[in-house]
């Protein structure tokens, strides 16, 4: 059995509301039960970031700042959550439909430009479904270049500190398929084998478990799911549900396993928010009212 691992701190939802107020922790529930939302001490300062603690002995923190489901034209929450994102140092990671309604080029020059845009230089992101309404998600590969992978395919691996994380890409229609035996899903294990960590995160657009009421679980990432299960990885942030939710570790049929993976959903990026259906019994804390970043701080241990 793999040994067991945790986040070195809490992961912070940053809620716009709050920005000038207070910093909330997403408080954890019992399976099954509701979710609350604890408000910490008001910080000194009115600023939404939060302090980086020093590095332990044993290597360096690093930081990742998450969302999926970011800018709109037609509204102001990629606005607000690219201020937060502003005020917080780390590797920007985006869970996918980043620019709305359709990912054209107009559309990430327009929406998404004026506000994420800003963090280009350190934005790792991976495409969502809205971004291949333009054909083949041309726009997002060429306003992303390099960053995004290798175009028609749009999964690809970074170190980050003592971690590896996985951009990969759910819109498995378009790039042959995400199941076991598929282009990415050998690709996925033969890198996981040619780098072995202890610290693994994968990301992308299309959640395998949710509790959105749009949309809800999405079996299509199943074998993305089991590959990186068998690797041992510790997490893996997703979007397409426009609300936050986090998870219990659990396996790949969604059963609460102290050995599996916590899965994020942070569709909370600034395009429109859905309320949250039928809560899953591994889920530890749901909220579809609030946009946000998720906020992390992964240590080597």
């Amino acid at each position: 059995m793999r040994r067991l691992r945790r986040l070195r701190r809490a992961a912070l939802l940053v809620p716009i509301a709050l920005v000038a107020a207070a910093v909330w922790l997403v408080a954890p529930k019992t399976p099954g039960g509701s979710s609350s939302t604890v408000p910490s001490s008001p910080p000194a300062s009115t600023s939404p970031a939060v302090p980086s603690p020093s590095p332990s002995a044993s290597g360096p923190v690093v930081t990742v700042l998450a969302a999926g489901d970011i800018a709109s034209c037609a509204g102001s929450g990629d606005e607000k959550t690219a201020a937060l994102v502003a005020a917080n140092p780390g590797t920007v990671i985006t869970l996918g439909d980043n620019a709305y309604e359709s990912g054209s080029a107009a559309e990430f020059a327009n929406c998404y430009n004026p506000s994420w845009g800003e963090f280009l230089d350190r934005t790792d992101p991976a495409p969502g479904n809205h971004d291949y309404r333009t054909p083949h998600a041309a726009a997002y590969f060429h306003y992303f270049g390099a960053a995004a992978g290798a175009s028609q395919r749009g999964y690809y691996a970074f170190q980050l500190g003592a971690w590896r994380l996985y951009s990969l890409n759910s819109n498995c229609d378009a790039i042959g398929g995400c199941e076991l035996g598929s282009p990415e899903a050998n690709w996925l294990r033969d890198d996981l084998a040619a780098h072995p960590t202890t610290c693994i995160l994968a990301y992308w657009h299309h959640a395998r478990f949710s509790s959105g009421s749009l949309h809800g679980n999405d079996p299509r990432t199943d074998g993305l799911w089991r590959t990186l299960q068998d690797a041992g990885a510790d997490l893996i942030l997703t979007g397409h549900d426009h609300d936050y939710e986090r998870f219990m570790p659990q396996n790949a049929e969604g059963q609460a396993d102290p050995a599996g993976i916590r899965e994020f959903v942070v569709g909370t990026g600034g395009s429109g928010l859905r309320a949250i259906g039928t809560v899953l019994p591994t889920s530890e804390a749901a909220n579809g009212t609030t946009h946000g970043i998720l906020r992390l701080e992964l240590g080597p241990d």
